[in-house]
């Protein structure tokens, strides 16, 4: 089969590689589409723990199931599905275990024609949604649903603040909040991006790369119950500025590094949680697929590359020019 291969740091070709066999308690799904995350520009770039190379990354995906390994239930054979990308998250609600793992590292992942899965990672796929869609859903939409539901406990009616609109979690968190039944605000570098995010239900946005920014935030559509960031770096503390008192910022990332110094009298004084969140529980995937269903909601594809394309798929996303997910068609 063909599938995207990381030979080295920095290093993506397609390559064509052995199909995978499936183990006992496993499923080979054959790929119908697939889609990026950061994490796999992370392991290109050498960046990410318990690195190997070759290997095959991808931790989203969606397809048909094509045989399955002994002790499985053969009626899963011919049915569309979707990926958890998620296995081993252990017997705690309130954080993985020690033997969670992410598909596509250690694992071979999805950028492939096949892939092969514990059987407990297929889903039936959403009827509503395009090959394409699906493939978008399963990691980012299961982060930002822990972030906003699980973590910060999003209730209807509240404001929200989700920074660096664009990429996929983002974007879903926008998504989610709205649905809900949440007032919106987004940030970012790029008035085409809030435009965007307008068009999905976001009130408005903020050029977080203008000065003033924060001040103009605080000063609109006020306080934020609950800010959602990825990026953390020098400019957390203004989040801790815009949050509410009693708000929630939830983080699932820190694309801009560590916060050099936060005023820790803030964070008391406003009775403010600062959370932590990554990925999502089995409960938390069967609530996040069950929610897309009832709500009809798309995720948002931001651009298609064939397999034989790979490589740019790669490059766009490490130039952050995306917005919504970028899907890869075997």
């Amino acid at each position: 089969m063909r599938a995207l291969q990381i030979e080295s740091i920095g290093r993506v070709r397609v390559a064509e590689v052995a199909d995978p066999a499936p183990a006992a308690g496993e499923a080979v799904v054959g790929l119908r589409a697939a889609a990026l995350n950061h994490r796999d520009v992370w392991i290109k770039q050498g960046k990410y723990a318990g690195l190997r190379y070759p290997c095959i990354p991808g931790s989203d995906g969606a397809g048909v199931v094509e045989s399955v390994g002994p002790g499985c239930d053969a009626g899963w054979v011919g049915r569309e599905v979707i990926l958890n990308p998620g296995s081993g998250w252990g017997p705690s609600e309130a954080a993985q275990g020690t033997g969670f793992q992410i598909l596509g590292l250690p694992r071979d992942g999805t950028l492939a024609d096949k892939v092969s899965v514990p059987v407990g990672a297929l889903s039936a796929k959403p009827a509503h949604l395009s090959w394409e869609e699906a493939a978008a859903l399963p990691l980012a939409g299961l982060t930002a649903w822990r972030a906003l539901v699980s973590r910060a406990r999003l209730a209807e009616g509240e404001r929200v603040l989700v920074t660096g609109i664009g990429g996929g979690v983002a974007v879903f968190a926008l998504q989610f909040a709205a649905a809900l039944g949440n007032e919106v605000w987004v940030t970012s570098s790029s008035e085409d991006k809030i435009a965007r995010a307008v068009a999905l239900g976001a009130r408005g946005g903020f050029r977080y790369d203008r000065d003033g920014w924060a001040e103009a935030a605080a000063g609109a559509p006020g306080p934020f119950d609950v800010i959602v960031d990825s990026a953390g770096g020098p400019g957390f503390g203004s989040l801790v500025d815009l949050a509410a008192p009693g708000g929630r910022i939830v983080l699932f990332g820190a694309t801009r590094g560590n916060t050099p110094e936060l005023v820790l009298r803030k964070v008391f004084w406003k009775q403010l949680s600062i959370l932590g969140s990554t990925m999502g529980s089995p409960a938390d995937w069967e609530a996040m697929a069950g929610f897309a269903r009832r709500a009809a909601l798309r995720p948002v594809v931001g651009e298609v590359f064939e397999l034989a394309r790979g490589p740019e798929a790669f490059e766009l996303m490490e130039r952050g020019g995306q917005f919504g997910k970028i899907v890869v068609r075997p």
